[in-house]
């Protein structure tokens, strides 16, 4: 990251070189400027800068007449859920989510305890271009307290959302993995109170990740093989913020992140006041989609982002939704990517079915992704995307978010990065070999219209 990535939800940087406490003082001094009357939440995960970056952060709201709640550690989903449990105005989370640990950033959040959306987001960006901060004189500054314990509201919504008394009946054997984030905090709580035996792993929020935070199969070997030696049911497998979750079976095989949101959503198809029109977004597995029409419930599919996700569930009047990368969302307990949603859920999935988690996940319907990039330029995006949109006109297309071609037996989906002068190609099929056919086809034309 050459550069630091400002985006319509937040900021990214590497701390020291992109990211410092004079850019954190601005950013933080633009939300405020936009967000309405009130304190302002902040919290952080576990990261070593996190302190320092909040120091900044809660000062330049205070210099800017904001009361601030300062939530120290705390997850993201928990963040939206404070943000409305105290009324506050919106929020700031510290985080670079699954980044190695130079990394840091800010997400920002509106009063509803959503992550601001592409316009909210955009008026803050061009606020902080514009270097206008608004600073107010000696006799207008903010206050600044400390929320005592954050993490109840959130346990108790989402608890709400599950069979407690049933889960507890089964002792569960659990391993979390927090890999020193802010997940261990409310995880082990949500964990024990649906009287689940937890082997913790990275339980401190530290920051000093036991691995590569990102929680991918290659990132997880070790911790797969320690469920299966600890005698586990499942493993537990959050990112630093905590709102997205991956899973491991008994036997330590890694099931994945796009697992996760299906085995919620066939969890939520099973309860009234769940089933109804669903929302995923254009990058997540098909699993999801044809469980859905399975029930005879719409599934509609957002740009990629939670934003976007959350923008169409609410106008869809959406009962469940969520994204692929482990982030199922309830709007029962907020619209926020929810790793605590997600253990709970499919721990009541595992007491209601009386299946394991290997059955479950292997009776799921059989989709194969591959996923590749392709350099183009940025000025050639346009001519890429019309080319293979010319050249794949057997399929249905969608353009809300690059370019989505759909068929009954897969699809494809061409994006262009926001940091790099590439292209990311994800296809899904029934099997391998098809998805990777799609990301080569598309791979040639690309290259075809490059030259």
């Amino acid at each position: 990251m050459s550069k630091l990535i400002i985006s319509v939800s937040g900021l990214r940087g590497i701390v020291g070189e992109t990211l410092d406490p004079l850019v954190v003082a601005r950013y933080a001094a633009a939300f405020s400027v936009h967000a309405p009357a009130g304190p302002i939440v902040v919290a952080r995960d576990g990261r070593a800068t996190g302190p320092v970056l909040r120091d900044a952060l809660t000062a330049a709201l205070r210099a800017a007449g904001r009361e601030v709640i300062d939530a120290d550690v705390a997850a993201t989903p928990t963040v939206g859920v404070l943000v409305r449990h105290l009324q506050a105005a919106g929020a700031v989370m510290i985080s670079a989510s699954h980044n190695p640990p130079p990394y840091n950033g800010m997400k920002l959040f509106g009063a509803d305890g959503r992550v601001l959306d592409a316009r909210q987001g955009a008026t803050v960006r061009d606020t902080y271009l514009a270097e206008t901060p608004a600073w107010v004189p000696h006799d207008g500054l903010g206050s600044l307290r400390r929320e005592a314990d954050p993490h109840t509201p959130h346990l108790e919504k989402v608890l709400a959302t599950v069979d407690g008394p049933a889960i507890r009946k089964r002792n569960f054997r659990v391993l979390l993995d927090s890999n020193h984030g802010a997940g261990s905090l409310l995880g082990k709580r949500l964990l024990e109170a649906l009287g689940c035996d937890v082997v913790a792993l990275g339980d401190t929020p530290d920051g000093l990740f036991d691995h590569t935070p990102e929680p991918t199969a290659e990132n997880l070997r070790e911790v797969a093989a320690q469920v299966r030696e600890a005698h586990c049911d499942v493993g537990f497998c959050q990112d630093p913020d905590a709102d997205r979750l991956a899973l491991i079976d008994a036997d330590g095989r890694y099931i994945g992140e796009e697992f996760t949101l299906a085995l919620c959503v066939q969890r939520a198809l099973e309860h009234p006041e769940t089933t109804g029109p669903m929302v995923i977004n254009c990058a997540s597995s098909a699993m999801s989609e044809q469980l859905g029409r399975q029930a005879g419930v719409e599934v509609y599919r957002s740009a990629v982002g939670e934003a976007n996700v959350a923008d169409l569930m609410i106008e869809k009047d959406a009962k469940y939704g969520g994204e692929g990368n482990g982030g199922p969302i309830d709007p029962r307990v907020g619209y926020v990517r929810d790793s605590f949603v997600g253990m709970a859920q499919i721990l009541d999935l595992l007491q209601s079915s009386d299946q394991t988690l290997a059955e479950l996940a292997d009776a799921m319907p059989r989709y194969a992704i591959h996923k590749t990039k392709a350099t183009v330029p940025s000025e050639k995006l346009d001519d890429v995307l019309d080319a293979i949109a010319g050249e794949m006109t057997d399929g249905h297309q969608d353009r809300q978010d690059g370019l989505r071609v759909a068929w009954d037996d897969a699809w494809l989906l061409v994006r262009g990065s926001n940091t790099e002068p590439i292209v990311r190609l994800i296809a899904e099929a029934e099997d391998v070999g098809k998805a990777a056919a799609l990301c080569q086809r598309a791979s040639q034309i690309v290259q075809r219209v490059t030259m």
